[in-house]
């Protein structure tokens, strides 16, 4: 396994990170509690430190299962969470308010089970909490331990030109990865993201590099996938990225 320098930190992540969105889900799409504590164990004999999570996946369970997985082994391991989507009904279980945030990252290190989560991204933007009183939170919790470096995942570029500046402004944490959809099939980020984060030295963490698995070779042209053996576009709904009628064009099949 070979390791990066994680953007404008010391940080020294293996260049193949851990996805665990479907860990735990109760869908056809799952990957089960024994597959994924298997996946996880196998990543980390062969030398991989990066396991990437979200409150939001499978409700939490994609956590819990982390925890399970990483004890006795913690120490070595760079552990990345967010923070930002709905986790209960109440009006404040979302979003990026110092509220939202100090609840979510509590509960986020139970399921875990760790005393600090090593890289905290915001999920998305907030269009309706000030993005001060976000960082703000973030660097809370950056100084009090319980978190050690911050990142951004899906922000416009001007979202993220704009935190960067604040959090100049005022002394806070600054993000050092920012984590976008990234592939053959989706490139929308070398429009101004990509060179952003060159400038500002944020460290760039793809999700979906394999196009959600449209990239493997194991689907071909006009002939759209139905079992769940067949992989994950198979069971994809149409709201999602990788729905079969999104990534079945003419210009995907040609790349």
């Amino acid at each position: 396994m070979k390791f990066r320098k994680l953007g404008n930190s010391g940080l020294l992540i293996s260049e193949l990170a851990l996805g665990t969105m479907i860990f735990g889900e109760e869908s056809r799409r799952s990957t089960p509690e024994k597959a994924a504590l298997e996946i996880i164990s196998a990543y980390i004999d062969h030398g991989g430190n990066h396991i990437d999570t979200a409150n939001v996946y499978a409700g939490g369970r994609s956590e819990e299962i982390i925890g399970k997985a990483i004890k006795g082994k913690r120490s070595e391991l760079v552990i990345a969470t967010k923070v930002r989507g709905r986790v209960g009904k109440g009006p404040n279980d979302e979003g990026l308010s110092r509220f939202h945030i100090q609840r979510s990252v509590e509960a986020s290190l139970k399921r875990l089970q760790v005393d600090h989560i090593d890289l905290l991204y915001m999920h998305t933007w907030d269009p309706i909490t000030p993005i001060e009183e976000s960082l703000e939170a973030f660097n809370d919790l950056v100084r009090t331990g319980k978190v050690t470096y911050i990142g951004v995942s899906n922000f416009k570029a001007w979202q993220m030109m704009k935190s960067l500046g604040i959090s100049n402004q005022n002394g806070w944490a600054r993000f050092v990865a920012a984590q976008y959809q990234y592939s053959l099939v989706s490139r929308d980020i070398e429009d101004g993201v990509a060179e952003l984060c060159d400038l500002e030295g944020v460290g760039i963490i793809p999700w979906g590099p394999l196009g959600g698995g449209f990239l493997t070779g194991k689907y071909q042209r006009g002939n759209p996938p139905k079992d769940p053996s067949e992989g994950r576009i198979a069971v994809t709904t149409s709201e999602a990225e990788e729905y079969w009628e999104r990534r079945s064009t003419e210009k995907n099949w040609d790349i």
